[in-house]
């Protein structure tokens, strides 16, 4: 209860004060002004192997260039979920070697924030992360928050308003999206993109929206390439496919497979006016790494807040379009129902 009342008093407060986000506004210009900032890092949320990951690179003395000067000193495990066996199952162990890597657990984000300069929301749980973002928003410190940026788009809102209001730079990336050659398609390698298809596994975690838990990486792979723009979704779901296809404002159409079968491929199709592209080989977690260190360092963000909740609304739409038998949904539609949403 103690949540609900906390994010209905944030909430009211930030209407009262005119912050309302939503996607017709930009507040990407607030996060170009950031000062250089060197630091000791936070991980709040002990419960995927990412804490893991991110800890070994950022702690090891033979850490690349890239990573100078930052280093995991704090970690908060939190409780984990005990509706989610992926969260409590796990939180143990990668506590222990978390702490095997020189970093201090501590019991409490407050405590956390007082010993780190930046933070890594890495709870696995995106229900938790809109409770877990504000005291971090709140204390000033740049943040990056692991996928899903929340397991709604009404709570996504929510932290991006949080973030706008105290005009501090926060970001969410899947690693999808520095999956081989998609950066170079964003940059113009193969001319005008005119459509895409990406494709990855889609396991479903009844905790959370069906595309969240890890379409997200996919969805993610095909907004890099394709932009913003999307204004409908169509999902035709099976028991072990989800085949989401959007149509763009420009009438370009891209579209996702969620499969469900043996296999843990991610990949996909890129089609431009110069050539055809096949998606390269997923490269690990370091890339998107290193571009939370330079946003850490900058506080500019390496994706926008309105590309991060319009991939939250296209799977928001998903959803709704499979509820309804594979009907087209308008975007617009689920942005406008997650506002108020997120205003209550």
């Amino acid at each position: 209860m103690k949540k609900n009342l906390n994010r209905r008093d944030f909430v009211k407060t930030a209407a009262i004060g005119g912050i309302g986000l939503g996607l017709a506004g930009n507040i990407t210009s607030l996060y170009g002004k950031g000062n250089t900032l060197a630091g000791k890092v936070g991980i709040i949320g002990l419960d995927t192997s990412h804490c893991i990951e991110y800890t070994k690179t950022l702690n090891d003395p033979k850490a690349g260039s890239e990573f100078a000067g930052y280093k995991v000193v704090a970690a908060y495990p939190t409780a984990g979920s005990s509706d989610l066996p992926s969260s409590i199952n796990r939180l143990a162990g990668f506590t222990e070697q978390v702490k095997q890597q020189g970093v201090e657990i501590v019991s409490s984000i407050e405590e956390l924030l007082k010993k780190v300069d930046v933070v890594l929301l890495e709870t696995v749980d995106g229900r938790k992360h809109l409770e877990q973002a504000l005291p971090v928003i709140k204390a000033g410190k740049r943040m990056f928050i692991d996928k899903p940026v929340a397991a709604s788009l009404s709570d996504a809102i929510a932290i991006f308003d949080a973030a706008k209001h105290y005009n501090v730079p926060v970001f969410s990336s899947s690693s999808l999206r520095y999956i081989g050659d998609a950066q170079e398609i964003a940059a113009g390698k193969i001319g005008k993109v005119l459509g895409a298809d990406t494709y990855g596994p889609c396991e479903i975690e009844k905790t959370h929206p069906d595309l969240f838990w890890y379409g997200i990486h996919g969805i993610e792979a095909l907004f890099t390439v394709m932009g913003t723009g999307c204004k409908s979704v169509i999902r035709v779901h099976t028991e072990n496919t989800d085949m989401v296809v959007g149509t763009w404002k420009d009438n370009r159409v891209g579209s996702y497979r969620g499969t469900r079968y043996p296999g843990y491929l991610f990949g996909g199709t890129v089609f431009g006016d110069k050539k055809t592209l096949v998606l390269g080989e997923y490269k690990g977690y370091n890339p998107l790494l290193i571009k939370i260190i330079e946003f850490f360092r900058t506080g500019v963000v390496p994706v926008s807040p309105e590309e991060t909740l319009e991939i939250c609304a296209f799977m928001e739409a998903a959803d709704e379009s499979k509820l309804k038998g594979g009907v087209s949904v308008d975007l617009e539609t689920a942005i406008q129902r997650a506002e108020k949403k997120a205003k209550k």
